[in-house]
C-alpha cells in the first residue's frame, strides 16, 4: 500500500526549510498533515488553519520546472493547488516563514536536490513541462513601445466592465481610497473613494472654469466628479477602450458632455494647450522605468506655469528591498505586465529632474490595505457571480492579486503615495500660497483647529 503523499511533502518541505509548515496540507490521495489551529497574534485566540489542497500531482511538476512563486502562481490559477480558509491569512503565514527562515537566500545542495528528486519520483510527479494557464499574459514587440503599451493595459483594464461594475464602488474608482474614518455602518468603501476623489480636487485647487488633464482616467471617477462638485472643464486620456467607452455612456447620462472629454490615447500624443491642473492616478506605474523621464517631461510639458500637478503611484515600500519592481513573477505574468515600481524617492528624482516641484508626499499605504479587502470580500462572498462574468481562471488570478496586494501594502512591502507639485515660472515663483492649510485645504478627516488664545475649538 502506497504511503499517504501529504506526509511525505510536509517532511520534504520542513527538511528543506528547516521549519515547521504553517499551514496544513491536503494532497490529491485525500491525506492530510499540519497544524488544525494557530493561536493569533497576541495569543488572545485561536484560529482554524488555511489549509492548502493539492488537488493534482501537476502543481508539483509545475514547481519542479518553475520554482518559486511563477510556478505556484499557474498551478494555483489552473486550480491544481487551491487554499480552503481565508487566503490572505495563508499569504500571510507562509510569507512570515519566509521571512523568519530566510527563504529567499535559500540554497539547496545535492544532498537535498537527491532527495526532492526522490520523493517526486515516487509520487509520480517527474514529467514534461506543463502549458501555462491560458490567462497568462503574452505580449510582444518592444517595452513600452505604444503598441504593447496599449495591449499591456488591455490585458487587465478591458477584462470586463461588467465586472469592475460588481467590483468596485460606484464611483468606479480603481485606486486607493481616502479613509478619514473607520469602516462601519455609517462609512465604507464608498465614502472613502469619494473622500479620496475629494482630496485630490482639493489640493489640485480646482475652481470652476479651470481645465483638468487627467492622465490615465479609468473609469472617468475623478473626471465626473471634478466636473460636478469643482466646474472644470476636463479632458481624460485612457489606453483602455472599454474604460473610455464605459466613462463616454455615463458622462452622456450625467449630461456633462459639454464639460467632460475623454480620448482614447497615449499621453504621448497629448499636444493641447497647457492645462491649468493635472492629475494622474496610479498609472505612472505601467510607464516602466526608461520611460519615466519622458512621462514626467509630458506632464511639466502639459502644465501651466504655477498649474499644480498631482501624482497618486504605487512604489517599493521600505521593507521590500527584495520585492521584483514589476511586483514579481505572478503580477508581471497575470495582472499588470510591464509594470515598474521603484523606491519613493527615485520617483521624486525624476519628477524634480523635468522641472517640476514638489509640494506634498502623503502615504497612502494602510489606506490601500483598507480599500482592497472589500475587493477581496466582495470576491469571496459572491464567487458565483464573479465565475459569471469573468470564468474561474480568471477568478483565480484576481482572488490570488487582491490577497497578495493586501499583504503586501499590510506589511509595507508596497507604498502607494499622493505627490502633489507644481510647475515653477521662468523666474522659479510657485504661486502658491504662504501656509500649508491654505495649500492643502480643509481636510473632512481632521479635527477642527485650536485657537490658543481662546483655549477653544475655532469654527470651520
Amino acid at each position: 500500500m502506497p504511503s499517504p503523499v501529504a506526509p511525505q511533502l510536509a517532511g520534504l518541505v520542513e527538511r528543506l526549510v528547516g521549519a515547521p509548515l504553517p499551514i496544513r496540507i491536503r494532497a490529491w490521495d485525500g491525506s492530510e498533515t499540519g497544524p488544525t489551529a494557530a493561536r493569533s497574534e497576541g495569543g488572545s485566540r485561536i484560529d482554524t488553519a488555511p489549509v492548502a489542497i493539492i488537488r493534482h500531482r501537476r502543481a508539483l511538476r509545475r514547481l519542479l520546472w518553475n520554482p518559486g512563486e511563477l510556478g505556484l502562481a499557474r498551478a494555483f490559477v489552473a486550480g491544481e493547488l487551491d487554499v480552503e480558509g481565508d487566503i490572505a491569512d495563508g499569504l500571510s503565514r507562509f510569507w512570515k516563514l519566509a521571512k523568519a527562515q530566510d527563504l529567499g537566500g535559500l540554497k539547496l545542495g545535492p544532498a537535498d536536490l537527491l532527495d526532492a528528486a526522490k520523493v517526486a519520483a515516487r509520487l509520480g510527479v517527474l514529467g514534461p513541462r506543463p502549458k501555462p494557464p491560458a490567462s497568462e499574459a503574452r505580449l510582444s514587440g518592444g517595452l513600452h513601445t505604444r503598441r504593447r503599451d496599449r495591449a499591456a493595459i488591455a490585458h487587465h483594464y478591458d477584462l470586463s466592465n461588467d465586472f469592475y461594475e460588481f467590483l468596485l464602488d460606484p464611483q468606479m474608482a480603481y485606486s486607493c481610497g481616502y479613509w478619514t474614518q473607520e469602516a462601519g455602518a455609517g462609512y465604507g468603501l464608498v465614502d472613502a473613494q469619494r473622500d479620496k476623489l475629494d482630496l485630490i480636487c482639493r489640493k489640485l485647487d480646482l475652481q470652476p472654469g479651470m481645465r483638468l488633464l487627467d492622465v490615465g482616467c479609468g473609469w472617468a471617477s475623478l473626471l465626473v466628479h471634478a466636473a460636478q462638485h469643482y466646474g472644470v472643464t476636463a479632458v481624460g486620456v485612457t489606453l483602455s477602450a472599454q474604460q473610455r467607452e464605459y466613462g463616454l455612456a455615463r458622462v452622456a447620462a450625467l449630461g456633462l458632455q459639454d464639460r467632460v472629454e475623454i480620448r482614447l490615447q497615449d499621453y504621448r500624443e497629448v499636444t493641447d494647450q497647457p492645462f491649468d491642473a493635472i492629475s494622474s492616478i496610479e498609472m505612472g506605474e505601467h510607464v516602466g522605468q526608461d520611460n519615466y523621464p519622458v512621462y514626467a517631461a509630458q506632464l511639466h510639458k502639459l502644465l501651466l506655469p504655477h498649474g499644480r500637478l498631482l501624482l497618486q503611484q504605487m512604489s517599493r515600500g521600505a521593507s521590500g528591498n527584495n520585492t521584483a519592481p514589476g511586483g514579481g513573477a505572478f503580477m508581471e505574468s497575470y495582472v499588470a505586465p510591464d509594470m515598474y515600481m521603484r523606491p519613493l524617492g527615485s520617483t521624486l528624482n525624476f519628477l524634480e529632474e523635468a522641472g517640476l516641484e514638489v509640494v506634498d508626499v502623503h502615504s497612502l499605504r494602510e489606506h490601500y490595505v483598507w480599500t482592497v479587502r472589500p475587493w477581496l470580500d466582495t470576491l469571496q462572498e459572491r464567487k458565483a457571480e464573479a465565475v459569471a462574468l469573468i470564468g474561474e481562471e480568471q477568478y483565480r488570478v484576481w482572488l490570488l492579486y487582491l490577497a497578495g496586494a493586501a499583504l503586501a501594502f499590510e506589511e509595507n512591502r508596497m507604498g502607494v503615495h499622493q505627490i502633489l507639485m507644481v510647475r515653477p515660472d521662468v523666474d522659479g515663483r510657485s504661486g502658491l500660497p504662504r501656509s500649508r492649510h491654505a495649500i492643502l485645504g480643509a481636510d473632512p478627516g481632521a479635527p477642527a483647529p485650536v485657537d490658543p488664545a481662546r483655549n477653544g475649538v475655532v469654527a470651520r
